[in-house]
């Protein structure tokens, strides 16, 4: 090449737009496809992250209220009526769950009293668990943008010094003027990756904590009420 030429397609790349929005418009079209990804990734993650936080800080309130209320002496009866049609919180739906199948046993004639024991247990452990899938749901996205993002990122930026070592060959210029923007460019999409990893992986972890401390309190309280309804059903046998 040409010194002139040369010196042109320094001037050039050293004029080239280094913001990030420069970056990313100069960038090959794969690595922007990536880009574009990991961002549209953050935001789903972010939007999960607030809903998530809110949930649970809703639900924990939830739980205190209900507790209060249910230690407080109020007759099981007219707690379950109050909450049969509606139960507005985890714990108030294991409570009205053990009630419906403690009335249907005893407005059925009493019969099968002996396994009552059993199918409270049951019907305890059975909606412990759909509450927590509930509470559960789309973490699974938070693991995944965690694992996955800085491999998608780190894809863009392996594509990007393909394209600048090609780039370079053609030009047959080794500048570091030359090779800086399409590196910087490369490097962008692991950032963006990084950026969208990091946040899914600290809350995740925090959130599956979250989800463990309600489940064990929710096993506590049905621990205790499954032996309150338990010598309600020795004292009547």
């Amino acid at each position: 090449m040409e010194p002139a030429a040369v010196a042109q397609t320094a001037i050039g790349a050293a004029n080239a737009d280094m913001s990030l929005w420069g970056l990313f418009l100069q960038a090959h079209f794969i690595v922007k496809f990536v880009m574009i990804g990991l961002v549209i990734a953050s935001v789903w993650c972010w939007a999960i992250i607030v809903d998530k936080t809110m949930l649970y800080a809703r639900t924990r309130r939830q739980m205190d209220r209900f507790e209060k209320v249910f230690w407080s002496g109020q007759s099981l009866e007219e707690l379950y009526r109050s909450l049969a049609n509606r139960p507005n919180t985890s714990m108030a739906a294991v409570f009205v769950a053990a009630m419906r199948e403690w009335k249907r046993s005893f407005e059925g004639g009493g019969r099968a009293i002996g396994t009552l024991n059993q199918r409270i247990d049951k019907v305890l452990d059975v909606t412990i668990q759909r509450e927590l899938e509930r509470l559960e749901t789309r973490l699974l996205v938070l693991a995944t943008v965690g694992s996955a993002g800085p491999f998608i990122g780190l894809f863009g930026t392996v594509w990007g010094i393909m394209s600048s070592f090609q780039s370079i060959a053609a030009s047959k210029n080794t500048s570091l003027a030359v090779v800086a923007p399409g590196i910087a460019e490369a490097l962008f999409a692991t950032a963006l990756g990084l950026l969208a990893a990091i946040p899914a992986v600290i809350f995740y972890n925090k959130f599956a904590s979250e989800v463990a401390k309600q489940g064990a309190r929710l096993e506590g309280f049905a621990d205790e009420f499954s032996a309150i309804l338990s010598r309600q059903i020795d004292e009547r046998a």
